[in-house]
């Protein structure tokens, strides 16, 4: 059965167990759970493991820290003696943090990378010439885990984290065992379903972090549309874990209608990035409330059960709670202020990640080539309390004297008043962005195609332009917007 969920994700160390003195406060201890009490999330994921360690005292697994001691890190003497600190005292630090979700009312599922088994021996890992799962070993440790997880913690279930892989662990199986173990892979999750399902006491659930397209799962032995026609899951988060930007049209529609189909829910992710360090002259850059609500918004559309995110602005204030409260209600976000913008691809997933249709480049002017740029919004512009639309566009190497036509779902902006400002403070030479405020043209609830052609450039200058950046900023207000 479908349930709505507001998920909030911590993997117990860049905002956790790296960060505080040892010996760790019981307060502090709690500050994951506590940092999202009273907001709307009703659902805490605990990354329990990196691909070298699980983070709690396991009787089946091995801890992490205990094959690098005496540690040159300070982050990772921190987690070692944090952990220890509550061990010494008599509590494990796992269940430190499910009696206090318990307490705050929220639900707690452990997340296991699939793709890391720390203190296994060496040789069955990929990176050493292993061939990861095609071993029994693996699997059977890796059900281990999750046993241990499922059946000697108060959880409510276990999360099966595949799409950690590539960036955050290594993956499961080599590209040429693919196809012979893809159906191993499935049985494996159907041996974990059946183990979490039909533990002593109340049945629990099982979820899976997996990859946003069908091609994308496949391709590394993940058959999603088995597991959902057999139910073998409970819930699906579709994400690419190594770029943190957000993607307000993340493609999982197919995935979305295939899950509902056997009563399955879908948790879309929020991830929590605007930028980051991979354009020159950017640093990170959190998504503003603006564009999480226009994220959301376009997942509510697509029929999303509920949202899952996390790595927000740390120490969590009063920005990000109240984020997280409005986030876990649809009609909340309906009418807020939305600023989408388009994903850009990354180097960092390259050869694996999903279509992404910016950066757009034009090699030369031709009047007779229009560029298409798809994109969806989820807001009526037709709504009276809708105030202003504005379409901004991010062109590198274009000057004023270039003639360019742009149209939006077959309609010439030409008419619309556009300010011109400069790409970037650092760089401020290397480019414009074109500011629309959209009042005869605008764009339509649902799917749309911005259009955009290079038609002349001036005398004596040759050469193309970058589409660098596309957003659309809509803002409503508290009385209709009418003559």
């Amino acid at each position: 059965m479908r349930q709505h969920r507001t998920i909030y994700f911590n993997d117990a160390r860049h905002y956790y167990l790296f960060v505080f003195e040892p010996p760790i406060r019981l307060e502090d201890a709690w500050r994951p759970i506590d940092e999202v009490a009273g907001t709307a999330v009703d659902t805490f994921i605990y990354g329990v493991s990196r691909a070298d360690g699980l983070f709690y005292p396991s009787r089946v697994g091995m801890q992490f820290g205990e094959d690098i001691r005496p540690f040159d890190s300070a982050p990772y003497w921190r987690v070692w003696e944090n952990m220890q600190s509550l061990i010494n005292r008599g509590l494990d630090p796992l269940t430190v943090l499910i009696d206090r979700a318990h307490q705050k009312g929220m639900d707690f599922f452990a997340s296991l990378r699939m793709g890391g088994y720390g203190g296994m021996d060496p040789q069955y890992a990929l990176a050493n010439g292993g061939r990861a799962f095609v071993h029994p070993e693996v699997r059977d440790h890796q059900f281990a885990v999750l046993k241990e997880l499922a059946t000697e913690y108060p959880v409510e279930g276990v999360e099966l984290d595949f799409a950690a892989a590539p960036g955050g662990s290594p993956f499961w199986l080599r590209p040429e065992d693919v196809s012979e173990y893809t159906p191993v892979m499935t049985d494996f999750v159907r041996q974990v379903a059946d183990m979490v399902r039909s533990r002593a006491g109340e049945s629990g659930q099982i979820g899976a972090r997996i990859y946003p397209t069908e091609e994308l799962n496949r391709s590394v032995g993940l058959d999603v549309n088995t597991w959902l026609q057999e139910g073998l899951v409970d819930f699906v988060v579709p994400m690419v874990y190594a770029f943190f930007i957000l993607d307000a049209n993340m493609p999982i529609g197919w995935l979305v209608q295939a899950a509902h189909e056997n009563d399955i829910a879908v948790y879309a992710m929020l991830q929590p990035y605007y930028r980051d360090e991979s354009r020159r002259f950017h640093s990170v850059t959190h998504a503003t409330p603006a564009m999480m609500r226009a994220a959301a918004a376009n997942f509510w559309e697509l029929g999303a059960d509920g949202l899952y995110t996390w790595f927000l602005p740390w120490p969590l204030g009063d920005t990000e709670r109240a984020t997280l409260t409005v986030l876990g209600d649809p009609e909340l976000v309906k009418e807020g202020d939305k600023h989408y913008f388009l994903r850009r691809s990354s180097e960092a997933t390259s050869g694996h990640d999903y279509e992404a249709f910016l950066p757009l480049e034009i090699p030369a002017a031709d009047a007779s080539q229009r560029h298409r740029i798809p994109f969806t919004i989820a807001d009526d512009t037709e709504n009276d309390n809708l105030h202003s639309v504005q379409l901004c566009i991010g062109i590198s190497n274009l000057v004023t004297a270039d003639r360019l036509e742009l149209r939006l779902n077959g309609k010439s902006l030409e008419n619309e008043t556009c300010r011109r400002t400069c790409i970037r403070p650092n760089d401020p030479y290397a480019g414009q962005w074109l500011e629309f405020d959209l009042e005869k043209v605008r764009p339509e609830k649902g799917q749309n195609v911005l259009e955009i052609a290079l038609q002349e450039r001036p005398a004596g200058f040759v050469g193309g332009v970058t589409i660098e950046d596309v957003e659309i900023l809509v803002k409503y207000g508290v009385l209709p917007n009418r003559s």
